[in-house]
């Protein structure tokens, strides 16, 4: 966890508290010593977000959602007939190149 991290996480925790968030509150809830500037710095930085109080619920937000083709099956049925063209333009291709590659080998 960063500095930066830490220094939010504990500015939300001080404001679900229903306290405002100050260098001094800071300063005595962090883990090891930081420079005065660095936490006034991001203080004024820093907004509110109730949820962000351990780095476990920032990483759960920063997750993506995952969306499998399973849920769609229109678009992985359309995905499929826009690909057979490709697919056809491709053999095409193989083919002229395996022609060619004959050619150059005779």
């Amino acid at each position: 966890m960063s500095i930066s991290d830490e220094i939010f996480i504990i500015a939300n925790q001080l404001a679900n508290q229903g306290k405002q968030p100050s260098v001094a509150l800071v300063k005595a809830k962090l883990s090891h010593s930081v420079p005065l500037p660095k936490i006034v710095g991001v203080l004024k930085s820093w907004q509110h977000d109730p949820s962000y109080i351990s780095l476990d619920k920032k990483l759960e937000k920063e997750k993506p959602v995952e969306k499998s083709s399973a849920n769609y099956p229109e678009l992985e049925q359309m995905i499929e007939k826009a690909l057979i063209p490709v697919h056809q333009e491709l053999s095409e291709i193989k083919s002229l190149l395996n022609k060619l590659i004959n050619q150059t080998n005779d």
